[in-house]
Formats: C-alpha cells, structure tokens, sequence
C-alpha cells in the first residue's frame, strides 16, 4: 500500500531537487571559463561580487558564478572539487533548509558555497558546529578557501577575551560552537557599555548536525548563573532595625495596597542608626532595599498563612492550592528578609541572570539552514517550529554497506559475550570494527573485557576526548578495534587505510539501539562511504532499557518456550522493526516534550526581547530623560491611582497618605501639599505633581551639569533593569515549576504559565519604574559614576545591579556660609543652624 502512495504521490525531494537542476547546471557552465582565469583574476571576483550585490542584485542572482568560483577556488586550494550533487547539497543550504547527507559525502566542503555567498553582503556568516575541535578543524581547512578569495575567517571558542571574540565575530565567516554562539548573545545583553559587546547581528547561521543542536540539544537551555550577592549581615541588621520601629511614626502601612513606607521620622532614625547621611544615598541602595523586604516580611507575610518554618525551612504556601511549594523561593530578598525575621539560616542563592534555548535563539536568524545524515525522521520538528525543510541529497556513489538485521539475546551477559567474540574474530581477519555505545560506561565494560582477551583497542568517550582526532585517523585501519560512545557518530570521517577494502570495509557493531533512529543512522553511516564497501550489525538483549520498556516479556516467553539459552540469538526483521515502532514512539515522546518546553520558553522570549530593545535603547541614547520622565510619569500615575480608586467617593480617597507618599519618593522638601489636592481630579493631580516634578529635575540637572545627569540616568535604569530582570527569570522559573500542578484542577497549565507570567512582567515593569523614579529623584549623585555589568564570566558572582552605584559630583560644592560644627540633634527638617536658609538636610545635613 505504502509503496503504491509513493507511485501516486511520487518522490517529493525528488521532484524539488530536479527544479534545483538548472541551478546546479548554470554552476557547472562556469568550470570552463573560470578553470583559465589566473589566481589572481578568480580572487578580484570576489570584490566584483561585492560592488554587484551593493549596486542592487541578490544573493540568488550571484549564485552559479560565485557557487563556480569556491568550486575552482577549491580545486587550486584544496584538491577537493565539488560533485554535482554537492552543488544540489549547497543550493538547498542557501535557500535556508536542511540538506540530508550520508556520511563520507563531504558536507564541511558543501558549506564552503552558501558561506561564500552570504559573506560577500558583509553581514557575516556563522558556521555552527557541535564540538571546538571540529569548529578548530573546519575554520583551518575551509578557511584556505575563504582565505584565498579574500574573505576573513574569524574562530569563536571558549576561554577567549571580549577582544579576540569581537575580533572573530567582525570576520566575514566565523566558526564556533552552539554553546558560544548563544552564550555570547546572553552576555552582550548583560553588558553595561555598547563597546564591550562581540556579537553583530544575527544574519545567516548554517548547523553542522542539525539535528543534534536543534533537536537533541533543545531539551537543555542555556543559563548563566551567579551567586546573589546579598549580604547576610545586612538582612540581619534590617530585620534588628525594623523590629524598633512603630506604626504611623516610623512607618505606615495600607493594608489595602499592601504598600509600607518609611514615613520622614523613621528615615531619620535609619540614617542614625546605620549612622549615614542619607539613606536615599545611591551608595546605600542595598541598604534601603533589606530594610523595604524586611518591613515587607514584617508586614505583609504571614506566618502559617504565607509561608511555615518546616525543619529549619521557610516553606511557601500556594494560596490557590494551599499546599506547600517545597523548594520554591520568594525573590528579590524577600525569602531571606523572612529567614532573617524567623531567625533561621540566611541562604545565598545561586541566581539564573540570564537564558535562553537553542530553538529560540536559532530562530532569530534572519536565515537558518542546516546539514546533517540524519534529518528526516524528524522533519515535521524542523518545519513547524524552525521553517525549515529537509531534502535528502542523493549521494555521488551508491551505497553498498550491508546492514544486517539485530541480534537479540535472552540476557546482558549473553549479548556481550558475543560482542566479544565477533570483535576478537573481526581483529583476528583484520577487518577493523568501530564499537558504538551510549554511554561511557558501556564503553569501559567492554574495553576491560578485551584486555581480558588480550585485544588491542582504542577507546573514544568523553573523558579522553582529546585524543578524538588520533583515535578516529587510525580507526579504519587493518585490524583497528576501536570503541566509542555517540562522540564517534557525528563530523568525523573514518577513511579506510590500505587493504582495507579487500577485508569488507569498516564494520560498525553496535551495542544498543538509541531511543532515537538518527543516533543508530549516524552510526551506521560511519561505514560504506563514496561506495566503501561496509557491514553493520546491531547487538541487543531483552534487558537492554529500550526493550524493558517496550514489551520485551513476550519475546522473553518465546524464547524460554523455545528452549534458546543466553548465547542463542534470534535474528529477525520483525524484531527489528518491532524496536524501530519502539523508537518511533519515544522520538514523539520527545518531540512532545521539547514542543512544550519552546512553548513556555516562547512566554520568556517575548519578554525577554521587550527587555533586552530597552536595555539597547538605554546603551545607545544620548539623551533618557524622556525614558525617565515616562516612568516617573507612570509611577505618580500608579501612586495616585491606589490612593484615589474609582469605586470610592473622593470624600473617601485617603489624600493625605498620598501626598505623603509622593513627597517620600519625589522630594527632599514637602512639595506636594494637601491644599493643593483637595477637590482635584485624579489627572489634575497627577498633572500638577508631574509639574513639580519637571521643576525639581531641572534644579537637580542644573546643578549636577547635564552631561553627569546623563550618565546617572543611564546608571540607573541599567541596574535597575538588570536586578529586577533577574530576580523576574528566577520567580517565572518557581512558578514555572510548580504549574503543572494546576493540571489537577481541570485548568491548562500553559494559560496559566501565560497568564500570571505577563501579570509578573507587569508587576516587574511598575517596580523598574518605581525604582528608577525613587532614586533618579533622591540619590546623590558622586564624580565617579560607573556602570556595573550584572555577571562578567558564566559564572560570575552576581553583583547586585544597585549596589556600589553613583557617588556624588565634583560640582556640587556648597557656598561656605559660615564654620559649623554639630553639637545637637537637629531635626531634617529644620533650619540648618549655618543659616543659609536652607532645611538641615538640604544643607549641612548632606555631609
């Protein structure tokens, strides 16, 4: 049945490779003409390329000359000259889909076309693959090609400085690992200076083993962490100070807003007790921030209500559940300011300041292609979620690897003592055999058994990866025995040494079958390649994981119901594809899970993309302000809001607890008076607040200069951002966890994700906002301003992006009215005893 659908349907990648045909032709018209221009008349065409693709033609229209003069370019360089079907393998890399190439094919050569192609916008190119030596490898082999026509090839690896990265980056083709690629895009949206970022824009990405990084490595996200450098001491001595203080005189509370506020009396008696001058000082924005959680933790949480102290642990109540969250922690300080207030041990925490997946930092790529042996058992994952679709390129010479059925043995022990015995026989012919494992452990079992049979053998796994490329250039050698785990199934190629052929070519024994049919592909791919002669086997048991979990009892039954013991294997087609159903089902397993995983991580990438546009707009504005001022503008709006609520009359509105307010936030004098509220609309108060505040701003730019002022506002939205974004990853990352839980109750996990993840990124704006509009109006502002970057390395510790912030300007000498020295209290608000006129703390209360 199957085959008469293909007869009626007919061969899809067939019929789209015939359309690319002409394309492949109009490259191979050019060998002629391009074979007699001399080496310096083939590179001036790359200068050529540029100035036609500036003046106005595309990428597709430059295609068969430039496809013609890599493939010359290679033939002088190299030795290596394209094959037609290379060709047809680059024309589907450059329309930005994956091109599925056997093993032995040649895919590091098909690259070298599309790379070209796409390098000549100047946009750069990135050649993605999954280990640094291949990455090593390739940008020194293919590099010569590039070298030779006049392009720059750049190497992006581990453990180089910012410099050599942006060096490697500004390269027209840079080579590199998924890992660094990404890492690199995380942290140049943690840096605190424009210059200190490496990467350029995303142009045009081509994967090598497309489906290990997009498929199998799309599980696993990208985080850097740093330990949350809040101080212990400082949490102690909040939670001391806070226990002094009485309601309405130090602070007040609404209970309604949840809202706690240090009243003016109670800023006097911190700035006593912790004997500083001015807690709204930037220097002590940590400082401010414990004694905030710790009233909070005072006020607002609850023993037995929010959270209980379960052996020694401040648990969380879920209060939708009313079940505990074992293991979930408030953020922002606030799970410590409660450690604090319950005396029990102040935990640092490893904090996530930034992330991302695979699948969603590839598909930012304005063009994506891939290239790999084994795609198309996942081509419905490469088309709905990267766009991308897989066309399986025939290759130059037919495939004559014989591929045997699976042996499947009763026991463990029976398996591997005919592991054995086929390797030692394998050697004694001197046909060489590569033995694949899936995991290291595997390998060391059957390494010590050979040494018990006196078998020379090399081992490849990832703890002696070093040696990769030694081990793999004698693998196909006469009577090589050499055992690896998946490392030896991905961008290597095994060539057959001298007489090799006529032992059989290289035989691959595999020791189980991977949950995944790729894994087993790539595996057998490592044989038979260009037309080698090869044999593959794989060697399974009944107790083998995959068979436990896919209803091996009855074949077990069977073969006691036979009489065969442990040494006696059954070798059947219809046991192989009974495991090939197996796999089948736990590939849509995955793909399941890794589907669920981008839908959640879609959630954080879209906030993340609105965080990381402000973060740039902070890096690259001359002039915030404006930014400023809508914040402000949105905080008094948000003050005024909670204070005048539209479901009470405005005889009910509790004005005087928002005048105090605006003028703790806003300003050093009382600005806003009752009088002036009395009787207004909302907006009209809003209005006339934001009017005074337009006023103190240019009392405090003329005396702090403009271009300081600048630099300040940039300071702190950037820390203020950076702090709040983190400590933002890590409460989506709890509520994340314990979602699925709501599951239970008959409601979708995912919308609730959505749901209450926006409602948390609004609540993480309106704090940006508050922040930013407190401290911008308050602190001090000192000389030597500098912008902190949250994490300088992936595990940096995390510098809290408020602490250590601004210090206070050279330009802000006071007129020396008279000497004065203090020999009383005097209150803030009084005349500063120097008589200036001016209130002590405008005045000699700052020093």
């Amino acid at each position: 049945m199957l085959g008469l659908l293909k007869k009626v349907i007919g061969d899809s990648d067939g019929r789209y490779l015939k359309k690319l045909e002409r394309d492949k032709q109009a490259v191979l018209s050019y060998h002629e003409e391009f074979k007699l221009l001399s080496d310096e008349e083939l590179k001036k065409k790359t200068d050529e390329f540029k100035q036609r693709y500036q003046d106005g033609e595309k990428v597709d229209d430059l295609l068969p000359e430039a496809f013609a003069v890599v493939r010359e370019a290679s033939t002088r360089v190299t030795g290596m000259t394209h094959f037609p079907v290379q060709i047809l393998g680059a024309i589907v890399l450059n329309k930005g889909d994956i091109s599925e190439m056997k093993t032995g094919e040649g895919k590091t050569l098909v690259a070298t076309m599309p790379v070209y192609l796409n390098a000549i916008t100047g946009r750069g190119v990135h050649v993605v693959t999954v280990n640094e030596y291949l990455a090593k490898r390739d940008a020194h082999d293919m590099g010569k090609i590039y070298d030779f026509l006049g392009l720059t090839v750049g190497l992006n690896i581990s453990g180089m400085t910012k410099e050599e990265k942006r060096e490697a980056y500004k390269a027209d083709v840079t080579y590199g690992t998924n890992n660094e690629f990404g890492f690199d895009y995380l942290r140049d949206n943690m840096v605190a200076h424009k210059e200190e970022m490496v990467q350029r824009d995303l142009h045009f990405a081509i994967v090598d083993e497309v489906d290990s990084i997009l498929i199998d490595e799309a599980r696993t996200p990208l985080i850097i962490s740093g330990t949350a450098q809040r101080q212990s001491e400082l949490y102690t001595a909040a939670n001391s100070f806070v226990r002094m203080l009485k309601e309405d005189k130090d602070y007040t509370y609404d209970e309604k807003t949840k809202n706690v506020q240090l009243t003016e009396e109670g800023v006097n008696r911190a700035e006593r007790v912790f004997n500083i001058d001015n807690l709204f000082d930037s220097e002590h924005v940590q400082l401010n921030h414990n004694i905030n959680q710790a009233l909070k933790a005072h006020l607002t949480m609850i023993r037995d209500e929010d959270y209980v102290v379960e052996d020694g642990q401040v648990v969380i109540i879920d209060q939708f559940t009313g079940r505990l969250m074992k293991g979930r922690r408030f953020g922002d300080g606030l799970h410590q300011a409660i450690e604090a207030k319950e005396g029990l041990e102040i935990k640092r925490e490893s904090m996530t300041l930034a992330s991302i997946t695979f699948q969603n930092y590839f598909r930012m790529y304005e063009k994506l292609a891939g290239m790999t042996g084994t795609a198309k058992t996942e081509e419905e994952e490469f088309t709905s979620i990267y766009n991308m679709n897989v066309y399986a390129v025939p290759t130059n010479e037919e495939i004559i690897r014989q591929d045997n059925a699976d042996l499947v043995f009763k026991t463990m022990d029976g398996k591997y003592k005919a592991i054995i015995e086929k390797i030692k026989e394998l050697h004694e012919s001197e046909q060489p055999v590569l033995v694949g494992t899936v995991n290291v452990d595997t390998s060391e079992l059957i390494s010590k058994m050979l040494k018990k049979h006196k078998v020379p053998h090399n081992v490849l796994n990832a703890k002696n990866h070093a040696k990769e490329a030694e081990i793999i250039a004698n693998a196909g050698q006469k009577g090589g025995v050499t055992i690896a785990t998946n490392m030896a199934g991905r961008g290597t190629d095994i060539k057959l040494g001298d007489g090799v052929v006529e032992k059989g070519g290289l035989f691959v024994l595999g020791t189980e079958r991977h949950e995944s049919r790729r894994i087993d592909n790539q595996l057998r791919g490592r044989s038979g390649r260009q037309g080698d002669p090869g044999e593959s086997q794989f060697y399974l048991s009944l107790e083998d994981p995959l068979m436990r979990r896919f209803g091996s009892e009855n074949m077990s039954k069977m073969m006691e119901r036979l009489g065969m013991d442990e040494d006696q294997p059954i070798e059947s087609k219809m046991v192989s594809r009974a495991v090939e159903q197996a796999q089948k089902r736990v590939e849509g397993s995955n793909f399941d899970a890794r589907k669920q995983l981008l839908q959640y991580d879609d959630v954080m990438r879209e906030q993340r993309d609105v965080i990381y546009e402000q973060r740039m707009e902070v890096l690259e504005s001359d002039n915030l302000r404006p930014v400023v001022e809508q914040m402000v503008e949105s905080s008094v709006g948000r003050v005024v809001a909670s204070y005048t609520p539209e479901e009470e009359v405005p005889e009910d509105w509790n004005l005087e607890g928002m005048v105090d307010q605006l003028n703790q936030v806003l300003f050093t004098d009382e600005e806003v008076t009752l009088e002036e509220v009395t009787g207004l609309e909302p907006e009209e108060i809003q209005e006339g607040v934001m009017e005074k505040v337009q006023a103190e701003y240019n009392r405090r730019e003329e005396n702090f200069t403009p271009d300081t002022m600048r630099e300040f506002e940039r300071v702190i939205l950037l820390r203020t951002v950076d702090t709040k974004w983190t400590s933002h990853i890590d409460q989506m990352e709890q509520l994340r966890q314990g979602i699925h839980l709501r599951a239970y109750g008959q409601i979708d996990p995912l919308r609730e994700y959505k749901f209450e993840g926006f409602e948390m990124f609004e609540e993480m704006i309106a704090s940006i906002e508050d922040e930013v509009t407190r401290y911008v109006m308050k602190a001090q502002i000192r000389s030597n301003l500098e912008r902190k970057q949250v994490a300088e390395e992936r595990q940096a510790v995390h510098q809290s992006a408020n602490s250590q912030a601004q210090a206070q300007s050279q330009q802000q000498a006071k007129p020396a009215n008279k000497p004065y020295v203090k020999e009383e209290e005097v209150g803030r608000n009084e005349p500063c005893p120097c008589g200036s006129g001016k209130k002590y703390k405008n005045c000699h209360g700052r020093l």
